[in-house]
């Protein structure tokens, strides 16, 4: 019988000190509660307001959106160390923790965070945007999409290209649409038995005809090599970029046709 109440008196003790436990403690329960709380809807507001000052200045859409990301990932992570310290929880050792994982996940991505600093690089300076045909690493094409880690290209058979950032904001990129207009390196070879002049003309009229082809800056005809059975020209006209590959075509089918038909012996070299 004195054991059943020296027990009894145990229970009502432990769960007496329980109680008065979680009393005391309750207070920075509902803190740390109430500051979770008010963080996290904060941090929304705080990402609307931003987003919306981003929109207005017009800044770099894939850039911004990264970097508002970013900032709000930190904001949480600041918030739940904050919440759990409330709660009593030691903090040096969990911020220990996520500085090693982070210096951890740094070293193993380290190519992709070089990828992820070229893509800054790219967004920032602009050597090239959405739609200029560029020559990099090479390959070539048209900008569909700059990513964070990746540019992604469309060449002319419809393949699309992924080139990382890293080496692509390292490398040497060739913009064929930065100034507007270009020139196109066309060759024409004739016989040395051909009125050389008489084919300059000929040429010179097919470029004045093409309405695509540009009078400023002029195109040019010129000598550049002879070989042991032809005579090398290098045709020269210059266009507008949307037109510049129907330039080459047009221009070298209708020197053909013009040549043959004005006596004049092509040859293949």
């Amino acid at each position: 019988m004195i054991v059943s109440i020296n027990s009894s008196n145990e229970l009502v003790t432990y769960i007496s000190e329980n109680v008065n436990r979680l009393i005391a403690y309750s207070p920075k329960f509902i803190t740390a509660v109430i500051i979770l709380f008010i963080g996290h809807y904060a941090i929304k507001i705080f990402k609307k307001l931003i987003s919306r000052k981003v929109r207005k200045r017009e800044f770099e859409p894939t850039l911004s959106k990264f970097l508002i990301d970013i900032l709000i990932w930190v904001l949480r992570v600041l918030l739940f160390v904050t919440f759990i310290s409330k709660l009593g929880v030691e903090t040096a050792s969990f911020v220990a923790i996520i500085g090693a994982a982070g210096l951890a996940i740094g070293l193993s991505l380290q190519g992709s965070l070089s990828n992820f600093a070229g893509g800054i690089l790219i967004i920032l300076f602009k050597p090239f945007e959405v739609g200029d045909t560029i020559e990099a690493q090479g390959v070539s094409g048209t900008v569909v999409e700059i990513q964070i880690f990746v540019t992604k290209l469309l060449n002319s058979n419809n393949q699309t290209i992924f080139i990382p950032n890293g080496i692509l904001s390292n490398g040497n990129i060739i913009n064929h649409s930065l100034e507007g207009i270009r020139r196109a390196d066309l060759s024409i070879s004739i016989s040395y038995d051909s009125d050389l002049k008489k084919a300059k003309d000929i040429i010179l009229n097919v470029l004045e005809k093409n309405d695509k082809i540009l009078k400023e800056p002029a195109a040019s005809i010129e000598v550049v090599l002879l070989t042991d059975i032809s005579v090398k020209l290098a045709i020269r006209p210059w266009a507008e970029n949307e037109n510049f590959s129907k330039v080459c075509s047009e221009t070298l089918e209708s020197c053909k046709i013009e040549l043959h038909n004005g006596g004049i012996k092509m040859r293949n070299q």
